[in-house]
């Protein structure tokens, strides 16, 4: 949004409505722009800088309510009001309640649309220093957690911002990689333009191409008009490709040339279009696996990767479990209309022995399903369901290897005959008990000394402890 001017954008079919509006605006020191539908406003908006939006409710083609539904993702905070005649108040209110900022009936008097405006103006201009207020806090304030592993991502965030480089933010599904889109984008020098969000794993290959470069009129069937893509929208600012691993081969290479060229061709177009752009791709995927397996294509790997940010799991940061509970609970209390106050020890114990294969996001929901259940402002352990209660953790490589030496030596078993005992026979032992020796050897040999022994093991001491209570030797 525009900080000091005065600027708005009307969209009205109605040449003599846009006209009169004009007139009053500009006496009233506004700075005007016209489009006569809803596709013309979309093709124009990138080159914008608005405070507010005057729309007509029903006009061919697109008509108010999804050309509201744009703006809102667009330019989110913009304040837009609906024009709509006497007789369609209903559906005016019913677009406020879909984030119109207010509505006025036609022919609108004069005195009232400049108080509307003025109002719409003053919102723009606290959205727009709260904006600015958020940014100065720090571009990371909503990244919960003083681990090492998140130190140095905040850190990552607050040095790679402000440039211009492409990067590249890998993860498991779950573990924030838009949250970090965002505090690289508030950090930069792009902040006060929009950010753009696609999600590459959620279109068809050709959608997915219509979506990021658009298209012109008559480009396929149903193509009506003339829509700007997300490259085209998000000019000047910051363009988030998520799941970008996703991505068809043939897109790849018009990604590649967007990047290298800075122009994007719309489908159906001879010409193409400049762009300004900052890329951030992120992806749950090992993209070097990847390019290895023929999947995805080296050149635009090494074009995205000019610096990686790797988010840890939340297995590996356990103990940023008090800070992030403590921030859901406040968060999912006040969505949910409960007070939650805190959650017991033994509740947040055994959240620290699972091993979260959904991540933060698996937490949110967990949490979200104990405060729903919930009769008391503390939860307790018996509303966390049953996967969580009683985990199964994740073997690492190490430990695989543990338990196939353990499971080495076993007994060899000869083919059961007339003089030999067949193999099922009592005494025979199981790979849990070979595990348990192998346990109780490595603890004797350290002194029973846990850190030393899950160092020896080349496990986690979380696992460890996890291993110990699984078979009686906490005691030991």
């Amino acid at each position: 949004m525009n900080a000091s001017g005065k600027h708005v954008l009307i969209v009205d079919d109605e040449p003599s409505l846009r006209m009169l509006i004009r007139a009053v605006l500009e006496g009233d020191g506004w700075t005007v722009h016209e489009a006569q539908s809803g596709e013309q406003a979309l093709e124009i908006l990138p080159g914008l800088s608005l405070n507010a939006a005057l729309i007509d409710m029903r006009m061919e083609g697109m008509d108010g309510m999804a050309l509201l539904k744009e703006l809102n993702s667009i330019m989110p905070g913009l304040p837009v009001i609906m024009l709509t005649a006497f007789g369609n108040v209903n559906s005016a209110v019913v677009a406020m309640k879909h984030g119109a900022f207010d509505y006025l009936t036609k022919p609108a008097d004069n005195e009232e649309l400049k108080a509307v405006m003025a109002k719409a103006l003053n919102y723009s201009r606290l959205v727009d220093e709260n904006e600015k207020l958020k940014s100065a806090a720090g571009a990371t304030e909503e990244m919960i957690g003083n681990s090492q592993g998140m130190l140095h991502v905040k850190d990552l965030i607050e040095q790679a911002g402000p440039s211009e480089a492409t990067i590249l933010v890998l993860g498991e599904s779950g573990t924030g990689k838009e949250l970090v889109a965002e505090g690289l984008h508030r950090s930069s020098q792009r902040a006060d333009k929009p950010l753009i969000k696609v999600n590459c794993a959620a279109l068809p290959a050709d959608l997915l191409e219509s979506e990021l470069f658009g298209y012109m009129k008559g480009a396929f069937t149903g193509a009506n008009a003339n829509k700007p893509g997300r490259f085209q929208l998000a000019s000047g600012g910051t363009l988030f490709l998520d799941e970008i691993g996703e991505m068809d081969p043939v897109l790849q290479a018009k990604i590649l040339r967007a990047l290298q060229e800075k122009v994007v061709e719309p489908l159906g177009s001879v010409s193409p279009v400049e762009t300004d752009v900052r890329i951030i791709a992120a992806t749950n995927r090992d993209l070097k696996k990847e390019v290895e397996n023929g999947n995805f294509r080296e050149d635009l790997y090494y074009r995205l990767s000019v610096l990686e940010i790797r988010i840890p799991p939340l297995r590996e940061r356990v103990g940023d479990l008090p800070a992030l509970v403590a921030y859901l609970l406040e968060k999912l209390g006040r969505k949910n209309n409960k007070k939650v106050r805190s959650v017991t020890p033994s509740f947040l114990d055994i959240l620290g022995f699972y091993d979260w294969p959904g991540n933060v996001r698996e937490l949110e929901n967990v949490l979200e399903r104990a405060i729903i259940l919930s009769r008391s402002e503390v939860l307790g352990p018996e509303l966390l369901p049953p996967q969580v209660q009683n985990p199964v953790p994740r073997q690492t490589q190490s430990e695989q290897t543990m338990q196939q030496a353990s499971a080495d030596q076993r007994p060899v078993q000869q083919p059961a005959t007339a003089s030999t005992a067949p193999a099922q026979a009592t005494g025979t032992p199981t790979l849990d008990d070979a595990e348990r020796q192998a346990l109780i050897t490595a603890l004797e040999a350290n002194q029973h000394h846990r850190e030393r022994t899950a160092d020896a093991l080349g496990i986690s001491r979380r696992t460890l402890q996890y291993k110990l209570k699984k078979y009686g030797l906490t005691r030991r």
